[in-house]
């Protein structure tokens, strides 16, 4: 982009400022190199990305196996890594997919054997080694998808920002920088990208670049391609009342496409949700009853193969099942992060006490940690009272038949009946309000 002479900058300056004082005219403040500053916040915010852990692993794993995928799955794979601006390739990603999953068998069916010796979790951690192969392979286009996701929720915001500022300034650039500074990333950064294109001398023109980003979404959200070609469209109006109907039939043109989308998608969610439905609440209350069946007939089954099944493998399937109907949503709200806007206000994301005049400031996530380690130790206090052999404490009447010798017991530990000399239970009703501890924390 061609840059003025700085002595001729300053020389119309001077007689604008004297021009100014003849006519009485207020002297305007020179206007600020948008792209410049964009620029500089843009290196600022987004390319020194520290490398995540997936990203990482993805690069570490490249240099051992180098596997790769087609020349075609290659190309698609590095569209979403580019869309999600993730650090790695292709070969990182395909050979991460096969190494995560082999260490995963060997050491967690290595380490399960050495504590339970039992095959099951063998074969346990061989299914989830097998299956976690294919979202591993798919990781990036998720990644890229949630991207895509958090950005078209600001996308109606966009446009009417966009929209507000053209309204009283046609001017794309200004409306531009106007959007990117009242969003909030990914949206913003992605403006920002498209001024520093110009900056950087990739694009000409802001209209080549904006053009360029918006061909990203063509397959995702092209409502919103349409509203800001009508937009484009609006500079090139000589009449002041077709260029206002133009912005205000780009806000019509995503706002009914969009809610367009939410109609079809909530027509279409009876299914999915029925499926949710029915892993996430009826299966676990179906186990309440099949559950005494399967340890009456399967006599190998512990309660450890249970709480893997139902603990562990159940609740991560319904929460990927979620997050796939969810990743099918359209576009519809933007949510605003007021501290990010205002630093002012980034104390009160944490607990904030007032001691002796001084504000201190906790993290939540703390607190609730705190707070569950206690309510678990409350849980399994059972437990721990006979582990240490703290006794049993009893009330009501005298019962000689009873392991505390009353007739009820806190804890109520048996002998087993196949087992001689075996502790089972607790039994107690003191042991079971104790547990509920567990499920509040």
């Amino acid at each position: 982009m061609p840059k003025n002479n700085p002595e001729i900058e300053a020389l119309m300056q001077k007689y604008k400022q004297k021009i100014g004082k003849e006519l009485n005219i207020s002297p305007q403040p020179a206007a600020k190199n948008i792209v410049s500053r964009e620029y500089v916040q843009f290196r600022k915010e987004y390319v020194p990305k520290r490398l995540s852990y997936y990203e990482k692993a993805c690069n570490f794993s490249g240099n051992i196996l180098k596997l790769g995928p087609g020349k075609e799955k290659s190309q698609e794979m590095q569209e979403a890594i580019n869309t999600a601006h993730l650090e790695t390739t292709p070969v990182g990603v395909i050979s991460f997919a096969v190494l995560a999953p082999i260490v995963t068998i060997l050491l967690g069916s290595l380490i399960s054997f050495m504590i339970f010796q039992s095959m099951f979790f063998i074969f346990f951690f061989l299914i989830v080694g097998l299956i976690l192969i294919f979202p591993l392979m798919k990781m990036p286009f998720f990644i890229a998808n949630n991207w895509r996701m958090k950005a078209s929720n600001q996308m109606v915001l966009c446009i009417f920002y966009v929209v507000t500022f053209m309204r009283h300034t046609s001017n794309i650039e200004h409306a531009l920088n106007f959007a990117a500074d009242h969003l909030a990333p990914p949206l913003s950064l992605d403006l920002k990208k498209v001024l520093w294109d110009v900056e950087t001398q990739r694009y000409d023109s802001v209209k080549e670049s904006l053009d360029s980003y918006l061909e990203t979404w063509r397959s995702y959200n092209k409502e919103f391609i349409e509203a800001f070609h009508l937009i484009e469209s609006s500079l090139y109006e000589p009449s002041e009342t077709r260029r206002l109907e133009l912005l205000d039939k780009s806000l019509d043109v995503i706002l009914s496409e969009t809610y367009e989308k939410m109609l079809h998608y909530a027509h279409n969610l009876k299914s999915p949700i029925t499926m949710l439905h029915m892993l996430g609440v009826i299966l676990p209350i179906l186990g309440l009853v099949i559950l005494p069946l399967v340890v009456n007939f399967l006599g190998e089954v512990r309660w450890y193969h249970i709480a893997t099944l139902y603990n562990v493998a159940l609740p991560i399937g319904v929460y990927f099942l979620g997050k796939s109907i969810l990743s099918k949503r359209p576009t519809g709200y933007g949510d605003t992060d007021i501290a990010e806007s205002n630093p002012e206000l980034k104390k009160y994301r944490n607990i904030v006490i007032k001691f002796a005049g001084q504000e201190i400031s906790i993290n939540p996530v703390i607190v609730s940690i705190v707070i569950a380690a206690v309510f678990f130790l409350i849980g399994i206090s059972p437990i721990l009272m006979n582990l240490f052999n703290m006794g049993d404490i009893g009330f009501g009447a005298v019962d000689e038949s009873t392991s505390c010798g009353q007739k009820f017991c806190m804890l109520d530990y048996r002998q087993s009946s196949t087992d001689p000399g075996h502790m089972i239970g607790p039994y107690g009703i003191g042991a079971a309000v104790l547990s509920l501890f567990i499920v509040a924390g």
